[in-house]
């Protein structure tokens, strides 16, 4: 089951957090940049090439101190079929070092059309003599959920079918999510607390054996006091929270949204660690050269900011 595979992982490197590989071009040291360029020459093949070895150097660098990664499917269609291609083979080389791995790609739709994305990311695709293909093998995929029952089914079934997972966006990072999640419904809820409750509904029958579904919520560090509220209404579902680092997110604010337990949750952080070795706090000790060592060194940091949060929220609860 994905959510007890992922728990293990969190476990065994005492790390709540996430990987967000989200690459742009801009990111990836020049020396990374010549390789692919000086094979391929200026094209969107270079180009897509210099994401997969940026992304192989970061994977490299954590697989054994950081449970899983997210990869954000915009940053890899922009480069057309060839960088789809380089989604996949990001993740079957995460795949390969034994890391979970989260595509966010926050599909909805309803009907066939969300079969059709269910199949992508978390089945298998029939094609020619009876065979079928893992089209990018994600273990778990962020979906919208707010076209309703019809278009999340569809996921949950291929969840139910495969032993895959599912994150539902219910209280997004950005500061905009207000306008409609934090409407007020003739019952007094807000909807982030309804889609809460359906998140909960949804995972019911499919706990476990730690105790949580693999159907979850996305829940922004950057709110804190409604993560708070949602953490209380979702008794059995893993969040994973984004926001925290450079969208202005703390450990602590990020702490809201786990258990006593210290389970529970899982912590996103795309930009600064992939960026690490720019930031004010690493770049006076690892070049361009090394930016593989200042991301490791940023996300011990993470984990150990993380691990104290987390030790705080269990002394006051």
């Amino acid at each position: 089951m994905f959510i007890d595979n992922l728990i293990e992982n969190i476990r065994q490197k005492n790390n709540p957090t996430v990987m967000g590989l989200d690459p742009m071009l801009e990111y990836v040291p020049k020396h990374i940049k010549d390789i692919a360029f000086n094979e391929y020459g200026t094209s969107v093949m270079a180009t897509a090439k210099t994401i997969l070895l940026f992304n192989i150097k970061i994977i490299d660098a954590i697989y054994d101190i950081i449970p899983c990664i997210k990869p954000q499917s915009a940053y890899y269609e922009m480069y057309g079929s060839h960088g789809t291609s380089v989604l996949r083979e990001t993740i079957m080389y995460a795949k390969s070092k034994g890391l979970s791995v989260i595509v966010d790609a926050k599909r909805n739709d309803i009907g066939s059309t969300a079969e059709a994305y269910a199949t992508a990311y978390l089945g298998n695709t029939e094609i020619m003599n009876g065979q079928s293909y893992d089209a990018f093998a994600a273990d778990a995929l962020t979906i919208n959920a707010y076209l309703g029952d019809d278009g999340v089914v569809p996921f949950i079934k291929m969840c139910d079918k495969n032993d895959k997972g599912i994150f539902v966006l219910v209280k997004t990072s950005n500061p905009s999510s207000s306008q409609i999640q934090d409407l007020v419904l003739n019952n007094g809820m807000k909807v982030y607390e309804k889609m809460a409750e359906y998140v909960n509904e949804w995972g019911k029958g499919r706990i476990g054996v730690n105790g949580y579904s693999s159907i979850g919520a996305v829940v922004g560090a950057t709110h804190p006091v409604e993560a708070t509220n949602i953490r209380k209404i979702l008794k059995h579902a893993y969040i994973l929270v984004p926001g925290y680092g450079t969208q202005g997110g703390s450990a602590d604010d990020a702490a809201s949204s786990f258990n006593s337990d210290g389970l529970g949750a899982i912590v996103n952080a795309s930009r600064s660690l992939m960026c690490a070795y720019k930031s004010d706090r690493w770049k006076g000790t690892y070049s361009s050269d090394k930016f593989d060592e200042a991301i490791r060194a940023e996300a011990l940091r993470m984990k150990e900011d993380l691990n104290n949060a987390l030790a705080r929220k269990k002394k006051n609860d």
